[in-house]
């Protein structure tokens, strides 16, 4: 561990944290997939309407039968609300907010009390953020990735990631996402793709400079991520705040 880094304080906590919050919601409900019924759900019987002094109602009814298709009403007719996939599913945030919102969750990640608030293990003296050598980028092997962790003393909170994975409440199951698992690390060099060692530890994700984003520094909208920055990434990082 080579140094730290003396990020500014952005406003006070409630408000930093409120913006963080609302931006995490812009980005990931303007992620979502449209979807929506066909337009022709349920349309596409022909019905015939009967004339009056009949004794039933003039419905559009099929040929030769009684059965009522076509109205939203009916059993098998259309659907009266169904979603549309020309729906705007985006959520627009200010670029201003958005942009508070990344450096106060940059922020966060040198506060040992946001680090704790979340949840991660770490030793009691450690000092954040952690900033490492840009020599970490050349590790290959996970066993070698799993020792360096063990030395800045963060792999209690790898190990909390592999306790907690659980079987997902409810329908998403069936959706293809039947487990959920808790974050652990971030960690951040120039040269994310050379990281390949770390990726495959439970709950690790790991970033470049230019994709860092709220989704990785805040995880369900709450700043204090474990993160470690390399030399490289720190230099990277204050160019982009110039």
């Amino acid at each position: 561990m080579k140094g730290e880094i003396d990020l500014p304080e952005v406003f006070d906590t409630d408000v930093r944290e409120d913006l963080i919050r609302r931006a995490f919601r812009a980005i990931s409900l303007s992620m979502r997939q449209p979807y929506g019924s066909s337009p022709l759900a349920g349309m596409r019987r022909v019905g015939h309407t009967t004339r009056p002094g009949l004794g039933i109602s003039r419905m559009p009814r099929i040929a030769g039968g009684s059965r009522v298709v076509g109205i939203a009403s009916a059993v098998g007719g259309k659907s009266a609300h169904s979603p549309r996939t020309t729906k705007n599913l985006y959520v627009k945030i200010n670029d201003r907010e958005r942009k508070i919102a990344k450096y106060s969750a940059i922020a966060l990640t040198a506060s040992v009390e946001a680090v704790k608030r979340r949840g991660h293990r770490f030793k009691e003296d450690l000092k954040l953020p952690i900033v490492v050598e840009d020599g970490v980028e050349g590790i290959s092997k996970t066993k070698d990735a799993i020792a360096l962790l063990k030395n800045l003393g963060v792999y209690d909170d790898v190990e909390r990631s592999r306790e907690g994975k659980h079987i997902r409440a409810g329908r998403g199951k069936m959706r293809g996402r039947r487990y959920k698992q808790p974050k652990s690390l971030l960690i951040v060099a120039r040269n994310s793709s050379a990281l390949r060692a770390f990726r495959s530890l439970p709950g690790v994700d790991v970033a470049s400079p230019n994709s860092l984003s709220i989704r990785k520094l805040a995880p369900g909208g709450v700043g204090g991520r474990l993160t470690i920055f390399t030399e490289g990434a720190i230099e990277s990082l204050k160019e982009v705040g110039q």
